[in-house]
């Protein structure tokens, strides 16, 4: 489904008026309609679709069930729907007030922040609105000004006319004055600091609530420069990018354009009617009708006599990731930038039992301080990966059982998002480094990978077509628990003859103890790799590695073949064999494509960066 057509949500707020109703085509029963939410997906007013399979449901129900994939590839680093779009009817003045910033509404309300822009669609003759203060003022005459109810002789009072526009960022103060119909586009957020309201009451004879003392953290108390210039976009942020559409309906009847998959896009209806054409659909609009495209809808045409303002959602500026690796032993967090280069590295013992609500409560906090550290706001930072070593739901976002850290059953991601105001990932510690190695590392030109890590156990993860391989059922894959030999060697999985009971470094020293009777590290055994035992060991191992390599590139297929993990510094030992190994036994020989096989690059950073790509 291409086009969703909607129906406001309307608010009733007590500065209201009816033209939306009389002018605007807006449904509503009420005497008041202040506002008409016409793309929502906000708690406090849903938009409704009105026509299609979906009719009658709200936009939310749609995008879940649609997937947040409707929504497009830029939309990825959002929590939730990440625009609120309203028109506005002021007849009276709205209250003094301002918006704080993300990481101050998360932090006190839960929610975001907001940074918004206006249209001015209507303007009675001499209308006015608050656009931040005239001069620079100090917190305290501003705390003073509030109390002694002299704070409009300090503001920026800008008389405005149809067409303008204005773009508020959070911690601006302001107000719409009286006489102003309004179209706004802001961050998908209902967070606003009344400072002053006229000594007003409601239709219960109550005053309304101020928020003087949040007002006071978060306003901007330099005075804002307004740019006049509206080229190329009316407005635009990281939040929205908002353009002007007129059709005159004789030169410029019709307009084409292309909705990729990396954002939807939003068409509000400020004048005029006409026809809009997707996917073979054909929907009539008319003035205060609003339209959403899905991502991906492709072409589209528009045909009338219209005024509109159309929003898309760009790829954030500057983006930064952070990667986390909770490991038996120690948890890493690193602050990974867009091109995927470590800016800082944490880590702290993960100290596995003390159990799961303290270690994720730690990482909370560490992702948290990572940021502050680096003075890096938490809108910048688009997401947070974490990789955990066992058997992963990625979609659920539970960790399913990890024997090494002893969690079974645990909701990563729900407890993360309550404290991390970023979008959540999660996957088995192996796929992140084979995906940190194939974004970064050894397979930086390859967009299929198999990596094999060697270390206590036998990990592994598969990239194919740039994306990590999970298959059709919870738990990703495990190259480890693939038998190559018959009922052979116990596994600690419970099966026998698994590729880790012969090729994990413990299975390695423990048949190097047999043959000679000595205790060794990893490092002595290939510092005495002449020794006839130790080389007979060695063969072997290379002939089961081998073995399990060859069976992977005949399933996957891959182009690249990455060897890594506690082994890394002695990989180049094996190589040279495995690769005759593949040349003689993988399915078609040399009349198909044999892949590549080396050593991975990142080492323990492959994980961090993989997760941070999640």
């Amino acid at each position: 489904m291409g086009i969703l057509k909607l129906k406001p949500a309307c608010q009733d707020y007590l500065w209201g008026g009816h033209r939306l109703i009389e002018e605007y085509n807006v449904e509503y029963d009420g005497d008041v309609c202040a506002e008409a939410w016409e793309l929502s997906c906000h708690p406090d007013g849903l938009s409704i679709i009105t026509d299609g399979d979906f009719a009658g449901k709200t936009l939310k129900e749609f995008i879940d069930t649609e997937g947040f994939e409707v929504l497009g590839r830029n939309c990825r680093r959002f929590k939730d729907f990440p625009i609120l779009t309203k028109l506005i009817d002021a007849k009276e003045d709205l209250s003094i007030q301002v918006h704080p910033s993300n990481g101050y509404a998360l932090q006190n309300e839960g929610q975001y922040g907001k940074t918004e822009m206006w249209y001015i669609l209507d303007a009675k003759p001499g209308a006015y609105l608050y656009y931040g203060f005239k001069e620079k003022i100090s917190q305290e005459e501003f705390r003073q000004r509030i109390q002694n109810h002299t704070l409009e002789e300090v503001l920026n009072k800008i008389e405005v006319h149809k067409g303008d526009t204005l773009f508020i960022e959070s911690g601006t103060l302001h107000s719409i004055g009286k006489g102003l119909l309004v179209a706004e586009i802001q961050q998908n957020s209902n967070v606003t600091y009344r400072i002053y309201d006229y000594g007003r009451v409601d239709r219960n004879g109550r005053k309304r609530d101020l928020h003087i003392e949040k007002a006071l953290d978060v306003t901007n108390r330099i005075p804002i420069i307004r740019n006049n210039s509206d080229y190329p976009h009316l407005a635009d942020c990281d939040y929205f990018t908002v353009d002007k559409l007129n059709l005159d309906g004789n030169l410029t009847y019709r307009m084409q354009g292309n909705v990729s998959d990396a954002s939807f896009l939003s068409i509000l209806i400020l004048d005029g009617e006409g026809t809009i054409y997707n996917q073979g659909e054909k929907i009539p609009f008319r003035k205060g009708d609003s339209l959403m495209l899905t991502a991906g809808s492709g072409d589209y045409q528009i045909e009338g006599k219209c005024d509109a303002l159309l929003t898309t959602i760009r790829e954030k500026a500057a983006p930064v990731r952070v990667g986390v690796i909770i490991g038996s032993a120690e948890t890493k967090i690193g602050l990974v930038n867009d091109q995927n280069n470590i800016i800082d590295l944490e880590s702290f013992p993960t100290l596995p039992k003390r159990g799961h609500d303290a270690i994720i409560e730690e990482v909370s906090n560490k992702v948290l301080d990572i940021l502050r550290k680096n003075e890096i706001p938490l809108d910048q930072c688009v997401g947070v990966g974490v990789g955990v070593p066992g058997t992963i739901d990625r979609r659920g976002g539970k960790v399913i059982y990890s024997n090494n850290i002893r969690w079974n059953d645990v909701d990563l991601v729900e407890k993360l998002g309550r404290v991390i105001p970023c979008p959540v990932r999660i996957a088995n510690d192996a796929d992140c480094a084979a995906m940190g190695e194939t974004v970064a590392g050894a397979g930086k030109e390859y967009t299929d990978v198999v990596m094999v890590t060697l270390g206590n156990g036998v990990g592994g993860g598969i990239v194919l077509n740039g994306k990590i391989f999970e298959g059709g059922i919870i738990g990703g894959s495990e190259l480890g628990h693939t038998v190559i030999v018959h009922n052979g060697r116990q596994c600690s999985c419970g099966r026998k003859g698994c590729l880790e009971a012969y090729a994990s470094v413990p299975a390695l020293l423990k048949e190097i103890k047999e043959k000679t009777g000595s205790d060794m590290t990893i490092d002595e055994v290939f510092e005495k790799a002449d020794d006839e035992r130790i080389t007979a060991v060695l063969k072997q191992y290379t002939q089961i590695l081998g073995t399990g390599i060859v069976n992977f590139v005949n399933v996957f297929r891959p182009q690249l073949v990455l060897l890594g993990g506690n082994l890394s510094d002695h990989i180049p030992y094996f190589l040279d064999d495995i690769r005759g190994m593949m040349e003689n036994e993988c399915f078609g020989g040399s009349f198909g494509m044999i892949p590549k096989l080396q050593a991975a690059q990142l080492g323990d950073k492959a994980g961090v960066i993989g997760a941070a790509n999640l």
